[in-house]
């Protein structure tokens, strides 16, 4: 019990310390956002790297598709744990993994169809001087960013393995936040998203990884076989 407290205090503080961040130094097109994303704009405002193979196709969808191949592996060893007597001890494993990563990339898709910011790309404006940045731009649909949320929902696999396979945990955890960033800063380099946008999604997805987590464990989940679990809420 004092493991559990101790940890989710720990995470209310990271949580509300990274808000403060994000919140103070972060704000969407602000300084640090416009600092970033400049080198990546030429002198008539468009970005270069917009159709860049590697960043569009590699970046934005190979790497997202091998993303969801992961995803896909653990909803389909979910639904064989109902037919597969040597995966029903992992039932639970298998579908808190995948039902959970769907549900940060949902919500992350839902904040986006419903934000009024828009993606760097459709801000700048051209101008006798080069260009300017349209922040009344009514485009919107942009916020926070969406491609990047594949991978930061790999982090799901750190709430699933702590308790019983560590290791396996901060794998999880070390690749949703390393493919997260790279996925989201590639974007960033096309005009897709300034990096507040990539930021946020992150912190939305480990919000949502830290509540659903403690729904769990407030169910009676505490590291008990998976199947005696599933025997309780069923």
């Amino acid at each position: 019990m004092y493991e559990q407290q101790r940890f989710f205090l720990i995470q209310v503080c990271l949580l509300l310390i990274s808000f403060c961040v994000l919140w103070v130094f972060f704000p969407v097109g602000g300084s640090i956002d416009l600092a970033l994303i400049h080198p990546w704009i030429n002198e008539t405002g468009l970005f270069p790297l917009k159709n860049d193979w590697f960043l569009a196709k590699l970046n934005h969808s190979y790497v997202k598709t091998m993303i969801i191949g992961v995803y896909s592996l653990f909803f389909l060893c979910w639904l064989a744990s109902f037919k597969m007597e040597q995966l029903k001890p992992r039932r639970t494993e298998f579908g808190y993994f995948f039902w959970v990563s769907m549900l940060c990339t949902i919500s992350i898709g839902v904040l986006k169809s419903h934000s009024a910011h828009a993606c760097p790309w459709s801000m700048i404006l051209p101008s006798a001087e080069g260009f300017y940045w349209d922040f009344h731009s009514t485009q919107g649909h942009c916020f926070p960013g969406g491609h990047a949320s594949a991978g930061f929902a790999l982090m799901t696999g750190y709430f699933v393995y702590r308790q019983k396979q560590p290791a396996r945990a901060v794998f999880f955890l070390i690749s949703g936040l390393i493919l997260g960033f790279l996925m989201g800063w590639a974007q960033m380099m096309r005009g897709a998203h300034f990096l507040s946008h990539n930021l946020w999604t992150g912190w939305v997805t480990w919000l949502i990884n830290c509540v659903v987590y403690a729904v769990m464990l407030k169910m009676g989940y505490t590291g008990a076989a998976p199947a005696t679990f599933m025997k309780k809420i069923l």
